[in-house]
């Protein structure tokens, strides 16, 4: 029995026992069984809004396989996508009914095409299922599959009640500008979740939009964007500035009273404390201890963290049970690194630096002009985290050293180090640019530019490269020592 059958086989058992509950035989064992409930439910909700109107018979046959042809019509239904008109498919004839449905995807890149041919009749696998509705949603992948997982079975075939389903699931996906907080819940001191009925818009989700959307009660703030959690419809992970332990916060979104929670006290469980820098330490948190940065579950994040990026449910748990603390957005935070004997001094997060290279190390620099003291014990609080070694003395540490710059345009230089850092020690570094007549620009790292020994930096707006001009490279201030290279354009 092949593995289509397989699937076919458990569904009609479990439609006829009337109890969906049987395990798909092709599916991985994390996997709960689609029921067939659950599609006949998402056939009859897409059939409301006439995206699937079945047979000439009245029948939807949700068990049979589905072909291209069919999956066109039906993803460009539930998501409205229109266009192909300048679009010719070599084996779809003009006047065949589904003919501008594949002619859009193909148009708007949703479905593909090999030689010209559509081949509507092929049947669907469940990857190209998965690919299809990815692309039609503009949604990550990683939150597809894990819709998808009640049915998936590598190199079968999608039938069109399973379709039905992937499709209804992620037409709730759909962002939308009157979007409506649900429920909020304190998570941590620094972490709001909170549960919309709809995705916000990308205009909705920016920093600028989200600060006005936001207001809270008591002082308390959003610290950066609202981060849709990977694998739900409209879950955000929001980050505040830290909340008062008991204290009752009312949230209002745009001008309309959303909810009320109590300030969590709980901090953030880091494992360490340790100096990178003469002027830089870092907190590490580890996943093995239930403390995960948030880049690794939200959707935004999830193309580009490869094995590291996963799915958290409802309840924080991952798929195997395992529940986490999440670290929300660094922007803003602070910690106290207090000299023995001495007085606290403000250290401020480094943008860009609290999950690289696979850790989850958030750095944090002293006000600039300050160092640590080789020698001197150091001890690191704070209101939002709680340190499980929170003491390191620090020592003389060698500054980088630039080997090399190139020009990558006209407002862009590429710095070489003499090593690769093995971490974002470029980050919120500058470097100066002097001609031969003392004329002098200055470059910022990109933040996350960093390939190996490689950073790219952006010089200040306004300014550029004069060509057929050597400069000469140096640090802006010690972190990278006294070193400098030579670039001519």
């Amino acid at each position: 029995m092949n593995k289509y059958s397989k699937k076919l086989a458990v569904m009609t058992l479990a439609a006829a026992l009337g109890t969906g509950t049987l395990p798909l035989m092709a599916q991985s064992a994390a996997a709960a069984p689609l029921s067939a409930q659950a599609i006949q439910e998402a056939v009859n909700r897409l059939a409301d809004l006439q995206v699937m109107n079945g047979y000439e018979d009245g029948s939807m046959r949700e068990n049979n396989p589905i072909t291209r042809a069919e999956l066109a019509k039906l993803v460009s239904l539930a998501f409205g996508i229109q266009g192909g008109s300048g679009i010719s498919l070599a084996d779809v004839k003009p006047q065949a009914w589904y003919a501008d449905y594949a002619a859009g995807l193909v148009e708007q890149q949703v479905m593909e095409t090999a030689d010209g041919r559509f081949e509507p009749q092929a049947v669907v696998t469940d990857d190209e299922l998965i690919r299809t509705v990815t692309k039609a949603l503009k949604r990550d992948v990683k939150s597809v599959q894990y819709w998808a997982e009640d049915f998936y079975a590598q190199g079968s075939s999608a039938t069109r009640g399973e379709a039905a389903y992937l499709l209804s699931t992620a037409r709730e996906a759909i962002p939308s500008s009157d979007a409506r907080i649900v429920s909020i819940r304190a998570l941590n001191a620094i972490t709001l979740i909170v549960d919309f009925d709809k995705p916000l818009t990308a205009d909705n989700e920016a920093f600028a939009q989200a600060k006005e959307d936001f207001a809270f009660n008591d002082g308390l703030a959003i610290s950066n964007m609202p981060r849709l959690k990977t694998g739900s419809a409209a879950t955000y992970i929001v980050p505040t500035t830290v909340q008062k332990p008991g204290a009752a916060y009312t949230l209002t979104y745009k001008g309309q009273a959303a909810g009320t929670f109590t300030g969590n006290a709980a901090k953030l469980d880091m494992t360490e404390a340790r100096q990178v820098a003469n002027d830089t330490l870092e907190l590490e948190a580890l996943k093995a201890n239930g403390v995960v940065d948030y880049g690794y579950i939200i959707a935004a994040y999830s193309g580009g963290r490869g094995a590291n990026a996963f799915v958290l449910d409802e309840n924080d748990k991952d798929e195997s049970g395992k529940a986490y603390q999440i670290i929300s957005s660094g922007q803003a935070r602070e910690v106290t690194i207090t000299p023995e004997g001495g007085q606290p001094i403000i250290a401020k997060y480094v943008p860009f630096t609290q999950s690289t290279d696979g850790k989850q190390e958030p750095k944090f620099r002293l006000p600039e002009g300050e160092t640590l003291k080789p020698g001197v014990k150091y001890t690191v609080t704070s209101d939002w985290a709680r340190i499980a070694n929170p003491t390191f003395t620090a020592k003389e540490i060698a500054p980088l050293q630039i080997a090399g710059a190139e020009a990558v345009g006209e407002t862009s230089i590429q710095v070489v180090l003499a090593g690769d850092p093995g971490d974002e020690l470029f980050s919120g570094r500058s470097v100066q640019l002097t001609d031969g007549n003392g004329n002098r620009l200055t470059a910022t790292y990109r933040y996350s530019s960093r390939q190996g020994a490689t950073g790219v930096f952006d010089l200040a707006a306004g300014t550029k490269l004069t060509p057929r001009v050597a400069y000469t490279v140096a640090p802006v201030g010690d972190w990278a020592g006294q070193s400098q290279a030579e670039l001519k354009l």
